[in-house]
């Protein structure tokens, strides 16, 4: 099938009521994620040829806006919200049935690839993968998981979303961002020597569930263009305040040898961009559909959409499928190479279409792990008991608990 016939089939099986604007946000912030993996993670070589992590954040924090354009995950967890509302609220059966569903759908493909990394691991270190790579190869692999998780729970909390956000509307999430703004009181503020530094762990679940409860009172209808103009507003001041004022990290992904950061677990700072580009994202919202009524915009759209799980949880593997080798042959500009030079930034950017094109050929086999395991028996039971204590298994590596 040629490309325009594939195009020309996408177009043709598309509902008339698909809401195309969402889908092409959700594409949107897909593509943010490898992006920015890609562009701001790299690697420093030792001198036994293991991989160690690095960023060019360390060395170039000037760099840091582009941390803010590839900090996607609040328009994410946005139509999460929107679309999950629209499925919980068309279920055939029981909400327990419908969570079933959304956490089969979910956990699937965390099972394929820890699986397979599990079984990947002996055969790499036999071949010899220094064992110092393989524990950073592992470390990359599992990071992006955490936003799996995270997104099962916020999911699992939709009936008490969709009832809050019909009684207050697009304030349902105030009080979301109210904790999150106590928390970070509390451990950056004067008392910040007598909180205990696991306090910030309750900034992770109502950091995350802040876009996607706006999500829901969005496909509710509570969320009208004059609350998303106040989101965008109120959210841009917010995060100028907090980046001028309180000297929050300008970065919004973790940096090495700095002591705070925004992502992990979420800090005010993360909500204020999540907000300004929830707001953004309503206000712009007919005018990405009318944009993705072409067919030859629409049909990448959908094909990324249909790889959601194989893009995040695979596209570290890209990576590594081209730097573990390069290892072998020593300095690689951009690939092994410290990431502390101009030089090193253009050439991670020219290796990035091979990492797309890997991530391509992976998905290829990947995608299988999306799709719905054999069904009850003793095959079907065995496959994921099996799986299972592989995933475990390399969780346990991972985590540097063996």
């Amino acid at each position: 099938m040629s490309v325009r016939q594939l195009v020309s089939r996408i177009e043709a099986d598309t509902p008339a009521h698909r809401d195309r604007a969402v889908d092409g946000l959700r594409a949107l912030a897909l593509l943010a994620v490898p992006t920015g993996h890609w562009l701001l993670g790299g690697f420093t070589l030792d001198g036994e040829g293991a991989l160690h992590n690095a960023s060019p954040l360390s060395t170039f924090a000037v760099f840091s806006p582009v941390s803010w354009v590839l900090q996607m995950l609040g328009v994410f967890f946005l139509v999460g919200g929107y679309a999950s509302v629209l499925s919980y609220r068309r279920r055939p059966s029981t909400t327990r049935a419908w969570l079933h569903g959304r956490m089969v759908r979910l956990g699937r493909p965390v099972l394929g690839v820890t699986a397979v990394w599990a079984l990947m691991i002996p055969v790499l270190f036999a071949a010899g993968v220094p064992e110092a790579t393989l524990r950073t190869g592992a470390k990359l692999v599992i990071q992006p998981l955490w936003f799996v998780g995270v997104y099962a729970v916020v999911t699992a909390l939709t009936p008490w979303c969709v009832r809050v956000a019909g009684r207050l509307g697009g304030w349902a999430a105030a009080p979301l961002l109210g904790s999150v703004a106590l928390v970070d009181f509390l451990r950056y503020g004067p008392y910040a020597d007598a909180v205990p530094s696991w306090l910030s762990v309750l900034n992770i679940l109502p950091g995350w569930l802040f876009a996607y409860q706006l999500g829901v009172s969005w496909g509710l209808g509570r969320l009208p263009r004059r609350g998303a103009g106040l989101l965008l507003v109120g959210g841009t001041a917010l995060f100028a305040v907090l980046l001028l004022v309180f000297h929050y990290p300008a970065s919004m992904v973790g940096v090495p040898g700095e002591t705070r950061t925004n992502s992990h677990p979420p800090s005010l700072l993360v909500l204020a961009l999540a907000s300004a580009q929830s707001g953004a994202a309503v206000l712009l919202h007919g005018r990405i559909g009318r944009t993705l009524r072409r067919p030859a915009l629409w049909a990448p759209v959908v094909v990324i959409n249909l790889s959601a799980m194989t893009i995040l949880c695979w596209h570290q593997t890209a990576m590594l499928t081209a730097a573990v080798p390069a290892s072998f042959a020593g300095a690689v500009p951009g690939l092994t190479t410290s990431p502390d030079s101009v030089s090193w930034i253009l050439a991670r950017i020219a290796w990035m279409p091979l990492f797309a094109a890997l991530l391509v050929l992976i998905s290829r086999y990947a995608r299988r792990f999306e799709a719905p395991w054999e069904a009850g028996g003793r095959t079907g039971n065995a496959r994921r008991a099996a799986a299972g204590l592989l995933a475990a298994g390399f969780a346990v590596f991972a985590l540097r608990l063996a």
